[in-house]
């Protein structure tokens, strides 16, 4: 949804769009983040390049390994949050190393602005690196995972 909303804001030039109804209150800005209460596993919009006047700065304590395969793709956080590998602490984890996963597959959680937004594999292949630690920051862009198709 926010990401619609996001395309609209794009689109028609807008600089704020505000969505209120029953169940949730949005603010969509340009340049901005967008804010919403209390709808569940909900994306929100990176904001666009340069617009907080410089490029996303990576994390230090997130390692992005090394290119290992020309071959392989980058899933990549949409957007700024804390990174998790399981929807909970005490159940098992999405995906691991090495292991075949489809286009759609919910690979890993990426917490921001206390919303749980689940991060789909965007192709089929093998898990072949998780880049980011569990609980780690990311940043919008960041690479988290490597796949092989």
């Amino acid at each position: 949804m926010a990401r619609g909303l996001a395309e609209i804001v794009t689109e028609h030039g807008l600089s704020e769009l505000i969505v209120d109804t029953k169940e949730i209150t949005m603010t969509v800005r340009r340049g901005g983040v967008a804010s919403a209460m209390p709808m569940p596993m909900m994306a929100m919009p990176p904001p666009p390049m340069g617009a907080l006047g410089s490029a996303p700065h990576p994390v230090a304590s997130a390692p992005v390994a090394a290119v290992v395969d020309d071959k392989s793709h980058a899933v990549t956080s949409p957007f700024v949050g804390t990174f998790y590998r399981k929807p909970n602490p005490d159940s098992v984890v999405y995906v691991s190393l090495n292991e075949h996963v489809m286009k759609g597959q919910v690979l890993c959680i990426v917490e921001a602005m206390k919303l749980m937004n689940e991060i789909e594999a965007d192709i089929s292949g093998r898990v072949v690196e998780i880049l980011v630690e569990d609980g780690a920051p990311v940043e919008y862009g960041q690479p988290l995972f490597k796949i092989v198709p």
